[in-house]
């Protein structure tokens, strides 16, 4: 049987299926990672977004998250992590949001990512064809693939799924706090409400332990 561009993409989007299920779907506020892993910056708080691309609920997560992001306090950094699960279409899109951080449209072009594989149905999980995408929105054809194939765009995604298993990922969007905590809740806005709570919980440590020096 031929495995043409039309079955490919719709088994992309099966596999989103598949694995697109929100870590925070359930009832239970948050549940603690373990062992707590560390985070870049002890001065800051660190929120992560474990997501992919090709996950519709990443999808309709994505202005409800930047909108929460644009209200936090200035000891809150929010960083994305692009996951495979160990599928290659998944880390061609992976690739493709280190590749636009790089290459500085990432802020421009996101939402525009996530339209055109939910909503256009766009084959962005090919090589030739995201390339030919990204190019028509304007952003330099050689600068890209070479970014795209570098080693450390390579490295970066290889990094992301490593996070994935040490936060003991099972399903995206998923948020960590600090490390700690993997937010729980029973919808988006739930989500946010118990993150932004998570966030004073880390913030109230990171004092004590502060005080506890003096």
């Amino acid at each position: 049987m031929k495995f043409d561009r039309r079955s490919f993409v719709a088994a992309a989007f099966a596999l989103g299926a598949a694995f697109a299920m929100p870590a925070f779907a359930q009832n239970a506020p948050y549940t603690p990672i373990s062992p707590a892993q560390p985070t870049e910056d002890a001065s800051k708080i660190e929120v992560l977004e474990f997501f992919s691309y090709g996950c519709p609920h990443c999808a309709d997560f994505n202005p409800l998250l930047h909108a929460w992001a644009a209200k936090l306090p200035g000891d809150v950094v929010i960083k994305k992590v692009p996951i495979t699960f160990g599928r290659a279409a998944w880390a061609n899109i992976a690739k493709l949001y280190y590749t636009l951080e790089i290459t500085g449209d990432l802020q421009r072009l996101e939402s525009d990512v996530f339209k055109a594989i939910h909503v256009e149905r766009q084959n962005l999980f090919e090589e030739k064809a995201l390339t030919e995408w990204v190019v028509k929105k304007g952003v330099d054809a050689k600068k890209f693939s070479e970014t795209f194939s570098s080693f450390g765009v390579m490295s970066k995604v290889k990094r992301g799924d490593q996070m994935a298993q040490a936060y003991k990922i099972q399903g995206v969007p998923a948020l960590a706090v600090e490390g700690k905590f993997l937010v729980g809740g029973k919808d988006f806005n739930d989500t946010l409400a118990i993150a932004d709570s998570l966030i004073a919980k880390a913030r109230s440590e990171k004092a004590g332990k502060g005080s506890a020096k003096k």
